[in-house]
């Protein structure tokens, strides 16, 4: 995993993430991967953006999300590319959905418990507050209508 600096080709956000940083900084990161050793490496490379960073990604799924989330460093964006995708939201113990279809979007406050799930085929696109992000497994019931494969993996 490494830092790109001034990258002059396209970058694919599938498979090379994009992160913002201080001075508005802009670097695909080569090599990305949800996995914990280049998680931490990852986390190491951009920490003196502290709390300002943002990793930037596109995900494609189908199906109920497999764990929750939260990112205690700041806000999260969930833009639905395609498909049909709901945000399950976790505000005082009371699930709250959020059903977002192309060009829709909605943000994730800091620190809030969170789960993404797909309709079918689907991509979204994020934008994370990555530092001290915090996974645990599905507690809630999931929504019916996404039965399906395995979900997104967000950061």
């Amino acid at each position: 995993m490494r830092l790109v600096h001034h990258e002059p080709d396209a970058i694919d956000l599938r498979t090379t993430p994009v992160h913002l940083g201080l001075g508005s900084r802009a670097n695909p990161v080569e090599g990305f991967a949800w996995d914990p050793e280049v998680l931490h490496a990852y986390t190491a490379a951009v920490a003196a953006d502290g709390a300002e960073g943002r990793l930037v990604t596109i995900i494609d799924g189908e199906g109920p999300g497999d764990h929750g989330e939260r990112h205690p460093a700041g806000d999260e964006l969930v833009v639905c590319l395609s498909g049909s995708v709901t945000v399950t939201r976790d505000v005082d113990g009371v699930p709250q959905r959020v059903v977002l279809g192309p060009g829709q979007a909605t943000v994730n406050p800091a620190g809030t418990w969170h789960a993404v799930d797909m309709a079918g085929p689907a991509s979204i696109l994020t934008i994370t507050a990555g530092l001290g992000t915090e996974h645990r497994p599905r507690t809630e019931a999931l929504p019916t209508e996404h039965a399906g494969a395995s979900g997104p993996r967000t950061p």
